[in-house]
């Protein structure tokens, strides 16, 4: 029986406003290149997962402010190949500067605050567990998602970046639940699927863009207002073939990235 459901934070429960697609556009623009919003999505989509592997290597918030824009220079870079762009190091790195120059904002997804309400109904003990570094209390007050959370926990509260299993160890120990009676539900193959199994919990892949065909062997959802029909039958709807232990779903942009 499923009495926990844990979420990854950005791009699960919540997206980025204005549109990252948009500012990717308007910064292209400076340098008269265009891209078509699909095509940007999926750029995303690809340096995501190049974003997530190299910050379990090492940590964005432990590396130099240099060290970051030549990460962040390699992920524009990668992004605006797999949009159909290719450009020098150097040139990537200009135009993140003017992108990542934009404010923005989080905002819920619209099926979100939803979905977490019927879910909190049903008596499930929900939980967030992100690799931010930020105030989650306060951000999930700010976008109305604190009433149906039970607990938020970050990389720095338990001293451990996703996938390793410690963060989800810990979110188990504040649902009060076993390992086969949690779920957790992301967009990242490794770091949400490989890490929550990594610690025996149930893992559901949110593809909202159906962007990770290549990942086989998991439960997927492109919605989170499928979740709900999902856990009726759960847990037997949740089983999969798994790899060995420690494996990682296949994923071709994942080790083309590396």
């Amino acid at each position: 029986m499923i009495k926990a459901v844990f979420f990854d934070f950005y791009n699960t429960l919540v997206r980025f406003w204005p549109p990252l697609d948009q500012i990717q556009q308007a910064a292209c623009q400076e340098f008269g290149f265009s891209i078509e919003p699909e095509a940007l999505n999926y750029g995303y989509s690809v340096a995501d997962v190049y974003f997530n592997r190299e910050n379990e290597i090492k940590p964005l918030a432990t590396r130099t402010e240099e060290e970051r824009l030549d990460f962040f220079a390699s992920y524009e870079q990668i992004l605006l190949e797999h949009a159909g762009l290719s450009v020098t190091h150097d040139l990537a790195r200009q135009i993140w500067q003017i992108a990542i120059s934009v404010p923005k904002d989080f905002i819920a997804f619209d099926e979100t605050l939803g979905s977490l309400e019927r879910l909190k109904g049903k008596g499930y003990c929900l939980g967030v567990l992100t690799n931010l570094r930020r105030d989650m209390g306060q951000l999930c007050e700010d976008l109305n998602l604190a009433p149906y959370l039970d607990f938020c926990l970050t990389s720095a509260d338990v001293g451990a970046e996703k996938p390793d299993p410690a963060i989800f160890v810990a979110a188990l120990e504040k649902a009060g639940v076993k390992p086969s009676e949690a779920v957790h539900v992301g967009d990242q193959p490794r770091s949400d699927l490989v890490g929550a199994r990594g610690a025996g919990l149930h893992a559901v892949l949110l593809d909202r863009g159906n962007w990770h065909g290549g990942v086989d062997n998991t439960v997927r959802v492109s919605s989170l207002t499928e979740l709900e029909g999902l856990l009726v039958n759960a847990p037997e709807s949740l089983q999969v073939n798994r790899r060995e232990s420690g494996a990682s779903p296949f994923y071709p942009d994942e080790q083309a990235a590396e």
